[in-house]
């Protein structure tokens, strides 16, 4: 590949990059941009790709919509149920407490990449600057001179090429759909257990699928991962209870390690990193792709106001003000929900006897304190601002 120039590089074309690019395009069409994307041109592989769900919180769903990147089969959560198992203490949030048509929402992984590659195929008609180069490996990114870099690789825990400050949770998630006996229609269960949360979620197959993530010590999880599917049910059914009968059937269980990975400064001269590249969370209150998303359609922002400008010759300053700017509007949000994930994920694990009866208040609390609830739920579906 040729030297080439451009005025913003975007380097990773996962559902953080995809969006940056389209958000910036949809409001600067003559936006000069190259997008590097290690995937196909085509969708195909993509389509039989990662099928676990991921929660989408109703906040991203509105920046979603402005690009017409909202993926057709979707599953609604109306209320949440949040416990632990033995223990006392829990919490029920509604979509009604908090005046919203719903807290969140469940969707495929591969459909939001796949919805989001369509989304921006159809903003690239008339974006005559826009470069997009599939199939395209590391080594060629310094082969391309750009005023401003983004880091959008993203990529799972452990996967990553970069190590810089959080920490290994010893945990892995067990992930997969469920068939249950008797599902509340858009209803997600949050059970907190001695090895880490346990997770039934809405799905789009029905009422009485649902997305399952089970989290616990990579030994149990192997050891979970390699049971025939009758034991596996009765070990989740014993792990789980009985609210909502009896799971009946389980499908498609597959392994992810987790852990937090973050950097302390998102911007670097004229580099700026954005979503699992700036930050890999803990699943357990699904934040990780809102944030990330967040953290792009506010960067596009802060581009769009710097490259639509005609001052070719304050390029320089204009970037590194902006990006000194964004990175100063995304350390209350990144840092709020980077630490309540963390907490989340480390004080739910813990079985001393104090800690135990501090989760137990907490979640009481949370029932019986509306105005602490409705901000926590806010924070889940909008981000701190």
């Amino acid at each position: 590949m040729n030297s080439s120039n451009c005025d913003i590089l975007i380097q990773g074309g996962g559902p953080v990059g995809l969006a940056c690019a389209a958000w910036v395009l949809q409001k600067f069409p003559d936006a000069n941009i190259t997008l590097l994307d290690r995937n196909p041109k085509g969708d195909d592989e993509l389509a039989n790709a990662d099928s676990r769900g991921i929660a989408l919180s109703h906040g991203s769903k509105i920046l979603l919509d402005t690009i017409q990147a909202w993926p057709k089969e979707s599953a609604e959560i109306h209320q949440v149920h949040v416990s632990q198992a033995g223990r006392f203490g829990r919490a029920l949030m509604t979509r009604e407490e908090l005046k919203q048509d719903a807290l969140g929402h469940i969707i495929r992984y591969r459909d939001i990449h796949i919805t989001l590659r369509q989304a921006l195929r159809s903003v690239q008609t008339s974006s005559p600057n826009f470069v997009w180069k599939h199939n395209q490996k590391e080594s060629e990114e310094n082969q391309i001179h750009a005023k401003c870099i983004v880091h959008a690789e993203g990529g799972l825990f452990k996967n990553q090429d970069w190590v810089e400050s959080g920490r290994d949770y010893s945990q892995s998630a067990l992930v997969g759909l469920v068939e249950v006996e008797n599902a509340t229609p858009h209803q997600a269960w949050e059970r907190f257990t001695a090895e880490g949360p346990l997770a039934v979620l809405p799905s789009h197959y029905g009422p009485h699928i649902l997305n399952l993530i089970w989290c616990g010590s990579p030994e149990s999880s192997q050891y979970r991962l390699q049971l025939n599917d009758v034991d596996f049910l009765s070990e989740l059914q014993k792990e789980f209870g009985s609210r909502i009968g009896r799971f009946m059937k389980v499908q498609d269980r597959r392994l992810y390690e987790l852990g937090l990975n973050y950097r302390k400064e998102i911007i670097k001269d004229n580099h700026v990193w954005i979503g699992n590249a700036a930050q890999t969370l803990h699943p357990v209150a699904g934040q990780g792709l809102n944030l990330g998303l967040r953290d792009a359609f506010l960067l596009a922002e802060k581009l769009v106001g710097i490259f639509s400008s005609p001052l070719e010759g304050q390029y320089p300053a204009d970037i590194d003000k902006a990006l000194q700017s964004y990175a100063q509007s995304r350390k209350a949000d990144r840092t709020t929900t980077i630490g309540l994930t963390d907490f989340m994920a480390r004080v739910f694990t813990s079985n001393l006897a104090p800690v135990v009866l501090a989760r137990g208040l907490a979640l009481s609390a949370l029932q019986w304190l509306p105005p602490v609830k409705t901000a926590l739920a806010r924070q889940m579906m909008f981000g701190r601002r």
